[in-house]
């Protein structure tokens, strides 16, 4: 089944976050219309090559053109009407810059199959029984049963205002027939007893109490675990689940608030008929109408929430950290599902509002339940963009570097209803503002930081005085940096080796304090750079050039030297294992591997690291099929033969690799790295006899041929120019 259609068949929660990878850089209008294409297309690859990319992007045009063709014979005139639009944007925004789409288009096929396995391995565990796809916990259980206590007492209540009102008709009937003919003693007995059911009648505290109490369960416990979940889901912790069920509780417990709202005033013009000595009306009414409305008030306050927190779209995997002059993008929502507030809400957003920052595009918007798939009243802030015209630093942020600078996007609107008006107001999570993306590492290590280690809402000056973390607390939020953009997390053995980074060597990490100092400002020992500048570009690499190496499991990555010495000693020759280097602060992967010398002694080798400049003209996998070195007898041979434990290099990588093309082709290009891998020490000498006894006509394309060597480290890395003069290969 293709993987849009295996889409449209999860539970809600997924569908949710499903629709959040969409905006207008990738309309989800044109993945349904071209499902099928966009599906067949390598986009990974054509995110990494300019060619493919200008030819893929030109054939998306093509394709949207057949499908406006099909439109226009199905007469449909608003499907014609935003496909034209949407060709119009993509040409206009990525013409020129064709891999920018191809990343873009690659990142969401990515994010849904990573989508497709979590609700899989959900469904598998069990853990999608609940209609809203969670577990319900026991105490959840009981908060439904009060929710549901509570609207069975508010009907009953409904019922017995209309007995009420006829009770204290017959009373008020009863009383002044006694009072004129002469009360005997048995009747005034009836009179009382009935001026006591009145009077039970007539008291709600008790039903306040109990509102009261369950509305601090949902605002206090279930509301507040979610804005953590919400967090953890940011920082790249397990997904938030959706809001649809905390929305039908909180939406039931004010309805009932509104009905008992009412029932109260119907007491008041009930007290207008009839009054008594000790009329709990008169007594209690002005209190409990007070009291239901601070209950109703603070609910709708609590109730507007940020569903989906600032982010920008070409960066999804890190939230909360916004470049000025580029888009951004934010949900709010109310979790009161009232359909006459529909449009009646107008949200005004606004960014730090004691200091100069500005908001530019559409800053307002109306609340409406058409934006969501499940009539929700939300609004969605698509065009959003900071414009920082900070003239001065106040207050304790002056002694602060950019990157720690946290800033508050408040949402604010008014609610009238039913005679009440409402400020709402709700933030979202603390944001860093950059002004080049170069500062994006350290401002996601903030970000990263401040999640990890408070659910304080709005604490801008963290950063002043920042708390340690345990090392349980980063190694599981280090943990989250590969598996929220992976397939895999870290191993204990992967954790161990970056806690010895970060503390140096330990018997038990568990429990360890790290600064902020120690993991994102000062370098590493021996080093020139911290441990999150190397980290974080470690995790770049993964993404961009390894990530199908990674999540297949081939990269062991973090490993001590002694514990790969460890485990490759024992190994047969050609046994080889990929790690991390540790020296390179640009983020590099190297493999190292067992050689026997003459002797018969093990040797473990390593080669330099390969860095993204690198692995941009040829695929990891590609270097590794293709490296070879010259041994004893002048024969170039591949030293890497079984991938640790014992898999054999061909099965491993050989899918990775493309097809190679026709021999002749290849030697057509002499500086392509195909033609080069051609080459063994026999063709080297064959040159040379060309080269010296041909009185130096190929002298110059020689020396092009090994300068495109040099420029290619997945071929003779290990061949050094001494043994290229000393075969006569390169002319001294």
């Amino acid at each position: 089944m293709a993987q849009w259609n295996q889409l449209q068949q999860l539970e809600t929660r997924y569908l949710e976050q499903l629709y959040h990878l969409y905006s207008d850089s990738f309309p989800m209008e044109l993945r349904q219309f071209l499902a099928p294409w966009i599906e067949s297309q390598d986009w990974a690859y054509a995110a990494n090559k300019e060619s493919h990319a200008t030819l893929v992007f030109h054939n998306l045009l093509g394709e949207i053109d057949q499908q406006y063709s099909r439109f226009l014979q199905e007469n449909n005139v608003l499907y014609q009407h935003n496909l034209r639009r949407i060709k119009q944007h993509l040409q206009s925004k990525y013409l020129e810059k064709p891999m920018e789409i191809a990343r873009i288009v690659a990142r969401c096929l990515w994010e849904e199959q990573r989508l497709l396995q979590t609700a899989t391995t959900a469904a598998q565990d069990g853990t999608a029984s609940h209609p809203s796809g969670t577990v319900v916990t026991e105490k959840q259980q009981i908060l439904e049963h009060n929710l549901q206590d509570i609207r069975k007492r508010v009907q009953d209540m409904e019922q017995k205002m209309k007995m009420l009102e006829n009770l204290q008709d017959d009373f008020d009937f009863n009383y002044k027939t006694l009072k004129s003919q002469g009360a005997t003693r048995q009747k005034m007995s009836q009179l009382e007893q009935m001026l006591s059911a009145l009077d039970q009648l007539r008291r709600m505290a008790g039903l306040l109490s109990a509102m009261d109490f369950v509305q601090k369960n949902l605002t206090d416990d279930e509301l507040a675990d979610w804005k953590r979940r919400q967090q953890i889901a940011c920082i790249g912790g397990p997904p938030n689940i959706c809001l649809d069920r905390l929305e039908t509780w909180i939406t039931s417990l004010a309805e009932s608030q509104l009905q008992i709202r009412q029932q109260i005033k119907k007491l008041e013009e009930l007290q207008q008929k009839v009054s008594y000595k000790g009329d709990p009306i008169i007594q209690h009414r002005p209190a409990l109408e007070e009291k239901i409305v601070d209950l109703f008030r603070n609910l709708m306050k609590s109730a507007f929430v940020v569903e989906r927190q600032p982010c920008m779209p070409m960066h999804p995997d890190r939230p909360l950290v916004i470049k000025t002059g580029v888009q951004f993008t934010n949900k709010v929502r109310l979790l009161v599902k009232f359909p006459e507030l529909n449009y009646q809400l107008k949200i005004k957003v606004i960014i730090d509002k004691s200091r100069k920052f500005n908001i530019l595009g559409t800053n307002t918007k109306v609340m409406n339940m058409e934006e969501s798939n499940n009539g929700s009243l939300s609004a969605e802030f698509k065009h959003l963009v900071s414009d920082c015209l900070l003239v001065s630093t106040v207050g304790s942020l002056a002694s602060l570097i950019v990157t720690e600078e946290l800033h508050l996007i408040t949402f604010e609107t008014e609610v009238y209803h039913q005679g009440l008006k409402i400020d709402l107001e709700t933030h979202s999570l603390p944001v860093v503002v950059i002004s080049n993306i170069c500062q994006m590492p350290n401002a996601w290590a903030s970000i990263l930081w401040y999640n990890m280690l408070t659910n304080h809402p709005k604490n801008v000056n963290f950063f002043t005085k920042p708390p340690v973390g345990t090392w349980d607390q980063v190694a599981e939020v280090l943990s989250w940096q590969f598996s929220s953009t992976t397939k895999r997390g870290l191993t204990i053995e992967q954790l161990t080796t970056l806690a010895e980074k970060l503390l140096g060597p330990c018997v038990n990490y568990s429990g360890c304090q790290i600064t902020w100092a120690k993991f994102c400002k000062e370098n590493m020992a021996g080093k020139g750079f911290s441990f999150w500048v190397w980290l974080d570009n470690i995790i770049d690499l993964v993404k961009k050039y390894i990530l199908a190496l990674w999540n297949e499991g081939y990269i062991l990555g973090f490993i001590s030297k002694e514990r790969e010495r460890a485990i490759l000693s024992p190994k047969p020759p050609g046994t080889f294992l990929l790690r991390f280097s540790e020296s390179s602060k640009e983020g590099g992967i190297t493999f190292t591997w067992v050689e026997k010398d003459i002797s018969g002694k093990t040797q473990i080798q390593s080669v330099e690291p390969y860095t993204k400049q690198q692995l941009n003209s040829m695929s990891f996998a590609e270097i590794i099929m293709g490296y070879k070195i010259m041994d004893a007898t002048n024969i170039l041979v591949s030293p890497l033969v079984y991938l640790f434990p014992e898999i054999p290099k061909e099965d491993a990588f050989g899918k990775y690799c493309r097809p190679e093309a026709a021999p002749e082709a290849e030697l057509g290009d002499p500086c392509s790295s195909k033609s080069i891998r051609k080459f063994n020490i026999l063709s080297w000498k064959l040159w040379d006899e060309c080269l010296f006894g041909g009185g130096g006509c190929w002298r110059g394309l020689l020396s092009e041929i090994l300068t495109c060597l040099r420029r290619c480290p997945s071929v003779f890395m290990d061949f050094p120019d001494s043994e290229l003069l000393g075969n006569g290969i390169f002319p001294g």
